[in-house]
């Protein structure tokens, strides 16, 4: 650490914080920046979000009783100064890192995580969820929940705003305000209003004017109201949420303390309802690389401070994301009725490559994973083919539309499932563990993994030509294996696998990306005087029938391989073979999937390593049902 820190050095908790002097807090956050763009720079993660909240991080542990005042924040982005200041300093070079701080809240970590999030929109409720719950105790503390405008635009948050509103527990919510400028600009005068408007005189004023216009004809009363809130709104622009129940304070400046301190004090010893405090901030602030950048360094890997230079290493082949976002700009070319649609990540999900050539057949609808769903079924009932390009976690937010706004009236939605299996460093909350299961149990579905990035091809031009009904395929993050490329994406028989080779006592069924350990497996399992054959399922719905019966009649022990969890694909084998009565002949069947559990963040093969899903761990299965187990194998057990 090549910086000095003597006042942060000082603080271990923000209990050590609140000794300090007001005047020592500019200094302290100058020092919690450096710290923090250090330490990223050694771990990699995201930094831009924490940059912009530096300051809000100081003040929120200075005038709040942090643990015992509740602080959640929203997605945990931008939660690493908070991290430093809540006793986790010695350890945030570990972020992200195998054993080490997770890059998220999370409430087994610290006493100062009382929720953890990695999906967004989630604060304001689980913070409304406290707040009763401290009324219904009797108790007196307060809830803070910090919301970035991004996540606000997720109608879980405006669901909550408005239960908020309703019930009117005392609740603080923080809306800091990085990207959309949902506000006027923020200055001198909007920091006195809100000093002003949040502040005792105000409110006791505002409080006996309501009094005496009690006494006044209730039509007067109604706009006695309407005009104090329509002033308060022209000079702050809080309207809106105040019609949800809300007092507005803001907007404010997000790095002067001298304007947040005082408020955030005003809006701590007022016993009133709920309160939304309008902050405004910079993504990536004080850091000028990041201020720079267009995406804000919202994710970075290790990088050199002073050059802000990242250390990415080359790419040897396209990652799966570009590989489908490539596939499905070439076959928009030759079909017009195929759109793309993306929750909030044109670019993590590839979408943002199909938007260069077909700006207008585009639609980033935001954090809005339900409407997406129903947005693309509503595309598919006038003859469109919506291709709705969402990560495998963030597709549970919309299974209920999924069910029965696509499924159910069977309407040929294109799911394109990124991130499926483990994600590495973003840990357990990202992981694509539960679509194949949370699919494939749906009448009708078709449910594909390809596996490599040629297939992936095939499987972009499949789901094109199917017309019949909803279909989706998974892939995971990162690099493809380097096959050699098709020109050109050629559809699949739907429900058909393919035998990549035959053997006569193991077969192994592999479903998705885990083909190239299977293959490995077999290699080994061959050594050993095994005779072994490979196939690849490329469905999980509709099953290929004949060749998995084929299998199973012929072969030992049936061996089925897959980067999802229980409930699976597996089963789908399990049910089929139980069915045709094939289990009541003597044949051994295993299903190796994800570990049941939530696993942490880790290098992704040391994950599928643990998992038993390489292939040492596919050999040590093979053997295993055998009971002939190898000194080497009974060893790695």
């Amino acid at each position: 650490m090549v910086h000095s820190t003597p006042l942060l050095d000082t603080i271990h908790t923000p209990h050590d914080l609140r000794k300090l002097s007001e005047d020592k807090l500019r200094q302290v956050a100058d020092e919690l920046r450096a710290e923090t763009i250090d330490a990223v720079s050694v771990t990699g993660g995201h930094l831009g979000a924490g940059l912009g909240v530096v300051e809000l991080t100081v003040a929120l542990h200075y005038v709040f009783d942090t643990p015992r005042d509740r602080l959640i924040w929203d997605v945990g982005h931008q939660t690493y100064p908070h991290k430093i200041l809540t006793g986790r300093r010695d350890r945030i070079r570990t972020l992200r890192q195998p054993g080490g701080l997770s890059g998220f809240t999370k409430r087994s970590e610290s006493e100062y995580d009382p929720f953890g999030a990695a999906h967004c929109s989630t604060s304001i409720s689980a913070g409304l969820g406290m707040a009763v719950a401290r009324d219904l105790a009797g108790d007196n503390n307060n809830v803070i929940a910090v919301i970035g405008d991004g996540s606000m635009s997720a109608g879980m948050a405006f669901e909550a705003l408005n239960n908020a509103g309703a019930i009117g527990s005392r609740l603080i919510v923080i809306l800091n305000d990085n990207e959309m400028s949902i506000a006027p600009p923020v200055g001198a005068m909007s920091a006195y209003l809100s000093r002003l408007i949040s502040g005792k005189t105000y409110r006791t004023i505002r409080e006996t004017a309501k009094q005496l216009s009690k006494s006044l004809p209730h039509f007067v009363q109604e706009k006695v109201g309407q005009a104090e809130e329509y002033a308060r709104g022209f000079l702050t622009g809080g309207t809106m949420f105040e019609e949800l129940g809300f007092y507005y304070v803001g907007p404010i400046d997000g790095h002067d303390l001298n304007h947040l301190l005082p408020v955030l004090e005003n809006v701590r010893d007022a016993q009133e309802g709920p309160v939304l405090i309008h902050v405004v901030t910079q993504k990536g602030k004080g850091y000028a690389p990041a201020e720079a950048s267009d995406d804000k360094y919202h994710g970075v890997v290790q990088f050199d401070v002073l050059t802000g230079t990242q250390n990415k290493a080359k790419a040897n082949f396209p990652s799966y994301t570009k590989v489908f976002g490539d596939s499905l700009a070439k076959e928009g070319i030759t079909d017009d009725k195929i759109v793309a649609i993306t929750a909030a990540m044109p670019d993590g999900t590839g979408v943002g490559i199909f938007e260069k050539s077909f700006p207008d057949r585009t639609f980033d609808v935001g954090i809005a994973e339900q409407h997406a769903v129903t947005f693309a079924a509503g595309l598919a009932t006038e003859g469109y083919k919506p291709f709705c390009a969402i990560y495998s976690t963030f597709l549970q937010r919309g299974y209920d539309q999924l069910v029965h706004d696509v499924a159910l009236q069977k309407l040929p939605v294109r799911f394109a499932i990124d991130r499926a299996g483990y994600v590495g460093a973003d840990g357990a909350t990202h992981a694509g563990a539960f679509d194949t299961a949370f699919l494939c149990c749906l009448p009708d579905m078709v449910v594909m993994a390809p596996a490599d990035e040629a297939e992936l091809v095939h499987t972009v031009a499949t789901a094109v030509a199917y017309d019949d009904g909803p279909i989706a395929f998974r892939y995971p993050r990162g690099e493809g294996v380097g096959v050699e490329m098709p020109q050109k994406g050629i559809p699949i028989p739907i429900g058909k696998g393919r035998m990549m080779r035959e053997g006569t006592q193991i077969a192994l069924l592999s479903f998705g990306t885990r083909l190239q350990e299977a293959l490995k497996a077999a290699e080994e399992l061959e050594a050993k005087g095994l005779s072994t054959s490979v196939a690849d399922a490329r469905f999980a719905k509709p099953l290929d029938e004949e060749m998995i019966l084929r299998l199973a009649r012929t072969h030992e022990v049936l061996i089925t391989v897959e980067e999802g969890s229980v409930g699976g694909f597996g089963s789908m084998v399990l049910q089929l073979l139980s069915d045709r009565g094939m289990l009541d002949d003597g044949l051994k069947v295993r299903s190796l999937v994800l570990a049941d559990e939530y696993t942490d963040h880790n290098k992704p093969d040391r994950m599928y390593a643990d998992a038993g899903l390489d292939a040492r761990g596919i050999v040590a299965k093979v053997f295993e049902v055998l009971q002939k187990t190898p000194r080497a194998v009974k060893d790695r057990a």
